[in-house]
């Protein structure tokens, strides 16, 4: 039994009457900064008790939540959850964003390859890591199309996997690999002359983009460009019989998050890691909270994500942002 389980086991022995109304979550969400007060059992939370279950790969769980409804609540991939909700899945997201990042430099190639812009990538095959539908490869697919000009229907795209939401069928263009090869070694082969999201550490390996990280500052500045990349979702069934618990569950991170971005504040978060310095440079470019939860403060993102999505084949159409969260968090800040 995790510690926040068993202080909140203690709590309804003394509120038997509570125990009957509060509902167990049994919830995966990787630990991180944003949660760390929820997963070590530090921040116990009002109106449900959490029972953590450990996923090992964060992806697991994503398709095991879209295929089976395995879980109760569970972190997920942005464009995950809009191709699980246009294809009927029966959970809806709170405007709770554990992940956001920068992704000018996804899109990696071979140095010495001849290949240096993006624009050369027109009439070639790029691989992608996974499957069309993921939100690294949405957004920094849309910083080639966006940024450099460059049309997505003029290259093939190289899957090296298949879709969380079995019923997706990508655009044409996008195809399977057609062997068990990994990306890299595609690259290698020359079967492919770059990859999108695969995050390749190999030495001879390089960006795209130049100085990627100074780049996206600059789209960040430019035009306001900071990808959400992970939210929350809860299944509709819990969400019908307890009418508060979106609410409960997002004051829950809410309350999670701010010690954290105090430490980035104050600059006392220990051995940061890609995540953790990408919201010290944000904080340090905007003076503002590079985690916001809340819909009217991730509008303008979710939208252009929205746009990216159908752009880009993975929606059939936009929908209203508003609708895309559960009701009872709408007008929540956090």
């Amino acid at each position: 039994m995790t510690i926040a389980r068993f202080q909140s086991a203690l709590r309804d022995e003394a509120n038997p009457e509570m125990h009957q109304s509060t509902p167990t979550l049994r919830t995966v969400t990787r630990t991180s900064g944003a949660n760390a007060a929820l997963t070590d059992g530090s921040l116990v939370p009002d109106g449900f008790v959490l029972d953590l279950v450990a996923a090992p790969v964060l992806v697991q769980a994503f398709r095991r939540m879209v295929r089976e409804l395995a879980f109760d609540c569970t972190e997920m991939a942005v464009t995950t959850y809009l191709v699980a909700r246009e294809h009927g899945v029966a959970f809806t997201a709170l405007p709770v964003f554990l992940v956001r990042g920068f992704h000018h430099g996804a899109t990696q190639v071979l140095r010495g390859s001849g290949i240096t812009s993006v624009t050369q990538l027109a009439g070639r095959r790029v691989g992608v890591n996974r499957g069309w539908t993921v939100t690294t490869g949405v957004w920094a697919r849309s910083v080639l199309a966006v940024e450099h000009g460059l049309d997505l229907r003029s290259v093939q795209w190289v899957l090296s996997g298949d879709e969380h939401v079995p019923a997706y069928v990508p655009p044409a263009g996008v195809v399977q690999a057609s062997d068990s090869r990994s990306l890299e070694q595609l690259l290698r082969d020359g079967d492919i002359v770059a990859v999108v999201g695969a995050d390749l550490s190999a030495p001879d390996v390089v960006p795209l983009i130049p100085h990627p990280t100074e780049a996206a500052v600059a789209a960040l500045h430019a035009r306001g460009c900071y990808p959400v990349n992970h939210l929350v979702v809860i299944r509709d069934e819990l969400l019908h019989q307890h009418p508060g618990l979106a609410g409960h569950v997002f004051d829950a991170f809410a309350k999670a998050k701010k010690p954290y971005v105090a430490a980035l504040r104050a600059g006392t978060v220990t051995d940061p890691d890609a995540s953790d310095r990408t919201y010290i440079r944000v904080l340090a470019e905007t003076g503002a909270d590079p985690l916001p939860y809340g819909i009217e403060r991730n509008r303008a993102v979710l939208t252009e994500l929205m746009g990216h999505a159908v752009d880009q084949g993975i929606l059939r159409r936009e929908v209203a942002v508003d609708d895309l969260f559960a009701p009872g968090t709408h007008d929540l800040v956090g």
